[in-house]
């Protein structure tokens, strides 16, 4: 197809090269942090957006008059004004399903790494302390009670792992499901009273805002471990500094953070803490699927006027 008959889309953000590379070859592709005239953004009518763009709302959107779908690269899509699209007539999507494994894998990881003291471990052995003596005895993943918080996709491929681990599993979430085995609990703070891992995979947003609090920390208890696999603003990350420094919790795994990449110097400071770069959709298969599915939903969009993947919020805009 020739450049000039390509669909036009705007990326809101520098994506991995094998996915601009796919969007170059289905489209003609504008960068919204290269030089763009106002006459250029307002004829787009489509977005390839990451969180690394940050927030898409109204501002963009005012700009782009001609703005009908926003394709998201990830399953959260809290960077994205969802009700300001929404308003406006504007498709969101995002790519589940692609990820789920990926992420619980990433989390189960996280998990052990936390409990058996796996990265404290290795340096001890890269700093030669071994020969001195061994390594101290660690918490274990035998006989816990696991939470979850967000029993979703991936919250659900989490569970699986942990019944192989034959380990007990619970959750919470905005609503009980039918057809799961786990038991559920109507808050966070009764999810963390009963168990003594919490793992955070729900999504992030203003109703999730701070979900875990300095009451729910508390609750989960002084051999509690909290791992979160979901967004840094799910947590009262001041909270959670202060119960690992005081022992109101044993220790914690974190792969998010509020304000990424910037991670408090306190955590760092801390040796019952285990921290990730946010990785837990970051393998070459994963995230080379991902965006082979935000750019499927482009192209289903161009073609047909229905995306495949579209968010809740948007169901009502699909095309009857």
């Amino acid at each position: 197809m020739p450049q000039a008959q390509k669909p036009e889309i705007l990326a809101a953000a520098p994506l991995p090269p094998f996915t601009m590379a796919d969007l170059e070859t289905r489209f003609t592709v504008r960068r919204l942090w290269e030089s763009l005239d106002s006459a250029t953004l307002a004829r787009i009518p489509a977005i390839a957006a990451s969180t690394l763009a940050g927030g898409i709302g109204e501002d963009l959107f005012t700009r782009m008059p001609a703005l009908r779908i926003i394709a998201n690269f990830g399953v959260g899509y809290d960077n994205i004004d969802v009700a300001a699209a929404v308003g406006r007539g504007i498709m969101v999507t995002n790519t589940p399903g692609v990820l789920d494994e990926e992420v619980a894998d990433l989390a189960m990881g996280l998990l052990l790494a936390t409990l058996r003291r796996l990265p404290q471990a290795d340096r001890f052995v890269r700093e030669g302390r071994w020969p001195q003596g061994a390594f101290p005895l660690s918490p274990s993943l035998r006989g816990r009670k696991v939470g979850i918080l967000g029993l979703g996709g991936i919250g659900k491929a989490i569970a699986r792992r942990l019944d192989a681990s034959l380990v007990k599993v619970t959750y919470h979430g905005r609503t009980r499901l039918a057809g799961v085995p786990y038991e559920y609990f109507a808050t966070p703070v009764a999810l963390a009273e009963a168990c003594d891992v919490l793992i955070a995979i729900l999504p992030g947003g203003a109703q999730t805002r701070h979900i875990v609090n300095a009451e729910v920390l508390a609750a989960l208890g002084p051999q509690g471990v909290f791992i979160n696999v979901a967004r840094g603003s799910v947590v009262d990350q001041v909270a959670l500094v202060h119960a690992l420094q005081q022992g109101t919790i044993l220790a914690a795994g974190l792969d998010v953070y509020e304000d990424e990449p910037q991670v408090p110097a306190e955590l760092m400071e801390l040796d019952n803490v285990v921290l990730l770069p946010h990785l837990g959709s970051a393998s070459l298969v994963t995230r080379s699927a991902m965006g082979r599915l935000m750019a499927d939903n482009l192209s289903a969009w161009f073609e047909t006027g229905r995306p495949l993947t579209t968010v809740a919020e948007c169901s009502h805009l699909l095309p009857g």
